[in-house]
């Protein structure tokens, strides 16, 4: 069997920095990303940031990016760990049903799980936060915060299986430590 499968959940207005940062860093260290969408197809991404002396965030087109699987194709147990990517996305496929058995199914099994920006919105929706602490971007805190997690606000947040960052800004600060689980879990399922 292939233990090098990761999922990146991705959909229509995905970060673009959230989003291959992590890609490419999986296939560093040989691992296979997948992006997984809401359906099998082309996706649009965008940049974000909040510009000086603005309140709100400004978003740019960003790359396109193919869907490899859709949502209602995964069998979980195929894949060594999952990454919530953030954007806009997760607001609007944070209720597909084979979405939230997804997510479920990685905290139970307790994989190796990531999350930045706005991805807290998934497993938040899931049920799959309370008790848990997380980084997300601050005007996620409520999200997270009426779920039951805990937010902390620093560039990585390490709670058990749960790795997680804030924003982009902090893709050099949470993304290898959650690399550094999917290693081990790879040996560990290599090995069983």
């Amino acid at each position: 069997m292939d233990h090098s499968k990761v999922l990146i959940i991705i959909g229509d207005a995905s970060e673009t920095l959230d989003t291959l940062y992590p890609f490419y860093r999986l296939q560093e260290d040989g691992f296979t990303p997948v992006v997984a969408g809401p359906e099998k197809r082309q996706f649009q991404m965008v940049m974000h940031e909040v510009k000086p002396g603005w309140t709100i965030t400004k978003e740019w087109e960003g790359y396109t990016i193919e869907a490899d699987v859709a949502f209602d194709e995964i069998q979980p147990s195929d894949y060594v760990g999952i990454m919530f990517s953030g954007g806009r996305a997760p607001e609007y496929i944070r209720d597909h049903p084979d979405l939230i058995r997804i997510t479920q199914w990685f905290f139970d099994h307790k994989k190796p799980i990531a999350s930045v920006c706005h991805g807290v919105e998934i497993p938040a929706r899931a049920d799959r936060v309370k008790g848990r602490k997380m980084a997300t971007v601050p005007k996620c805190q409520f999200d997270l915060e009426i779920c039951g997690g805990t937010f902390v606000n620093e560039a990585c947040v390490i709670d058990n299986n749960l790795i997680s960052g804030r924003t982009y800004h902090d893709n050099g600060q949470y993304v290898r430590p959650w690399i550094d689980l999917l290693i081990a879990e790879r040996e560990k399922l290599q090995n069983s």
